[in-house]
């Protein structure tokens, strides 16, 4: 028999499908902010509005969003040693990820980010994880999960 050909993945062949009537399924992405963290003191509410505007824009449904950390950068980034960090979890089509990281590089408020898909299985656990949800594990089985060490008691 003859062996399929993979087809690598393009905006092409997404533009393709959807001429098709085939539907393409939305990716769960984590994405990590880096904001700039004067603004952010300045205007917090105004600049953590705008990540929803970003996603929304794009065409993504929002999961999760908060505030991860405000910290010292290991070095400068356009000028600024310290910057606030933003966690999300969004649900948004594979299609659209392109025309989302080019509002994120726009975006004044932005220093930088980093999207990654989040494997289907992990979805739940994560989401409710950054939600503040523990679903019921142990903090022994929830370490364990993600590979971190566990203090003996």
């Amino acid at each position: 028999g003859s062996v399929p050909s993979k087809r690598r993945w393009s905006p092409r062949l997404g533009a393709y499908l959807i001429r098709k009537g085939k539907t393409l399924t939305a990716v769960v992405y984590e994405t990590m902010f880096i904001l700039d963290a004067n603004k952010h003191a300045r205007d917090p509410h105004g600049v953590q509005a705008t990540i929803p505007e970003m996603i929304q824009a794009s065409g993504g449904e929002i999961l999760v969003s908060r505030l991860w950390n405000e910290q010292k950068l290991a070095y400068p980034i356009k000028g600024q040693h310290k910057g606030t960090y933003w966690l999300t979890y969004f649900r948004m089509e594979s299609t659209k990820l392109a025309e989302f990281n080019r509002a994120c590089q726009l975006n004044d408020y932005v220093l930088r980010h980093l999207a990654l898909k989040v494997e289907p299985r992990l979805v739940d656990t994560l989401v409710a994880h950054a939600s503040g949800n523990s679903r019921g594990k142990t903090a022994e089985n929830e370490s364990e999960s993600k590979g971190e060490p566990v203090a003996a008691q």
